[in-house]
Formats: structure tokens, sequence, C-alpha cells
């Protein structure tokens, strides 16, 4: 079952809404131009109702489709995520199969939210999230098929700035669980993230090497306009060393697309109370950093922090 499937979220179309995409049609100088300024209208606001809803901040009136310029010159659906990014939310007509990326917003983007209209237009199904990180430069399309759950766009919302309800760091990642081939969603394999992995043969070697039993699942972590808009790969390897003890380790990498991490950032081993086990930075030329291996007890937990100074990210674990 693909994820379009398993996690499509309905969102009700009020009289606001239909009022402000109006609004904006009748400002363009064509039929065809004022249907597609309606659609994308209705699709950002769709997305922003849902992240309102979950309490997450958006800047609505500071994206270019709520622009009079430039929505008249160019096709664009974006939506504000203030100190993260703008969220492209592209509309998806009845019986299309896929997201049409015109040009104008193939960069600056965290990701597309897939948003799929009924005959009547009110209401919208938001069918599935995708990095751009994770998609070719030259796509012009993206299957709805290869979405995934729309829950992975709170991936790219930093701890900074995502209410508590949504703090990644209080969601625990069990990690006896990947023994049994039980995977988060957001945790996925390695060809998932970096595609060939020979281009990273040198940096996993060290993981490859680990254990023959080792389980190795890898998570993007978007660090944010702080940041340069980057996207680097939180890895970790876990192999049985004991009948009681596991053994951890944990690697910080760039996006295939990249060759270096950026300098400065802090990767911590944390206990369960918060306190500092070990710490590991990256300069201008690493290509990966690593915690040194450590082992765990079945029942104890830990938490990965990424840092800047600024910006920072947690996951907890549970072994």
């Amino acid at each position: 079952m693909s994820s379009t499937e398993t996690l499509c979220l309905k969102i009700t179309l009020g009289q606001e809404a239909h009022a402000i995409a109006r609004q904006f049609a009748v400002e363009q100088t064509t039929p065809q131009k004022g249907k597609q300024t309606y659609l994308n209208t209705l699709a950002v606001y769709a997305v922003y109702s849902y992240l309102k809803l979950m309490r997450i901040d958006t800047a609505l009136q500071e994206g270019d489709s709520w622009h009079p310029l430039k929505r008249a010159l160019f096709d664009v659906a974006d939506l504000v995520l203030p100190n993260i990014g703008k969220l492209e939310c592209r509309p998806v007509k009845p019986g299309e199969t896929a997201i049409y990326l015109p040009p104008e917003v193939m960069e600056n983007r965290i990701g597309y939210v897939a948003v799929q209209f009924n005959e009547r237009l009110n209401e919208v199904e938001l069918l599935g999230f995708i990095r751009t990180v994770t998609i070719s430069s030259a796509s012009e399309q993206i299957p709805l098929a290869s979405l995934k759950p729309l829950n992975f766009l709170f991936d790219c919302i930093p701890e900074a700035v995502a209410y508590p309800a949504l703090n990644a760091s209080q969601i625990r990642v069990n990690l006896n669980q990947w023994f049994d081939n039980l995977f988060e969603n957001s945790w996925m394999a390695l060809e998932e993230v970096f595609g060939s992995i020979n281009k990273k043969k040198f940096a996993l070697r060290s993981i490859s090497s680990f254990n023959e039993a080792n389980v190795v699942r890898a998570k993007i972590i978007d660090l944010g306009l702080q940041v340069g808009n980057q996207s680097v790969v939180l890895l970790v390897a876990i192999a049985p060393y004991s009948e009681e003890k596991v053994e951890i380790l944990v690697q910080l990498h760039p996006m295939e697309a990249k060759t270096y991490l950026p300098s400065k950032l802090r990767m911590n081993l944390l206990s369960e109370s918060g306190e500092i086990i070990q710490e590991v930075g990256s300069r201008s030329n690493d290509n990966f950093i690593q915690l040194k291996r450590f082992r765990g007890y079945s029942g104890e937990s830990f938490k990965i922090q990424v840092s800047d100074g600024d910006f920072t990210i947690k996951e907890t674990f549970v072994i």
C-alpha cells in the first residue's frame, strides 16, 4: 500500500478561502491563469489551515502566492514557515496521478505537499509530502505514489519552532524494534536517502565493519534558514552485543549532493536527564562526524542532539 493510501487528510474549504481565491483570480489577464491562481490559492489555504490546526506557525501573506505581481507572473503556491523556509502546496485535479513542478518552484523550497481537489472544490485531501532534497533537480513531475505520509513534514520543523505537542524529542525511537524490521516512518534505508551508496563508501566503511548483525537506518534533518537551508543525515547503526546489551554507532553525514558537512555543527550524546556524555563537532572539510561507539541495556534511553548554537534538534531513543 502506498503512502498516499495510508495517510490522507481531508480539509474543508469555507467561504473565506473561496473569497480570497476569487479575489486573486479576477486580477488575472486570462481565464486559464485565473483558474490556476484560484486552485493555487485554495491549495495554500488548505495547508495553512491544517498547520494552524496543528499549532505550527506560518506566514500566509509573506509567500509569493500572496504577492499580486508574483502570482500574476508565476505559477506559485508557496506557504512560508518562519525561520524554516517555503513549503510548496501543489494542486492535484481529479484523475491526475502526479504533481507538476513549474521551474519557479524548483528552488528555495523545503518540500512539496500534494493537495487533491474534489469536483465541487469544497473539500481537499492532503495526499502526502516529499522533501526537495530527495528528488532530482530535473524532476518536473512527482508521481503521487512516491509521496511520503504527511507526518514526514514535521521532521522539517525544528524543536525551536514546534509546539510541545509536536516536539520530536518527546517521541521515542524504539531501537529494539529495528531488529524485527519495524521502523518509524522517518527512519529510512540508506538507499532511500543516498541513492547510490558507492558515493558514501568511505564514510560508511566503519558501519559496514561495525558488526555483521547490524541494522542501519537514516533520517534527514533540515537545518533551516540559520544554516543556509541545508539538510544533513543522522545515521544510526545498532548491533547485539550480549543478551542484555546493544552496541550503538551514530554518525552525521551531508546529503548525497554535498561533499562536506556545514562547519561548526555539534552532535551530542545525552543521558535521559540531559547530561552530556559525548560531544563531537564538524569542521569545514569533514565529510562526516561520528560519536564513539557506546552500549546500553534494554529499556535504557538516550538522546542525540544536533545543533549549531542557535538551532537545536533532539532525537530520543529507547533500547
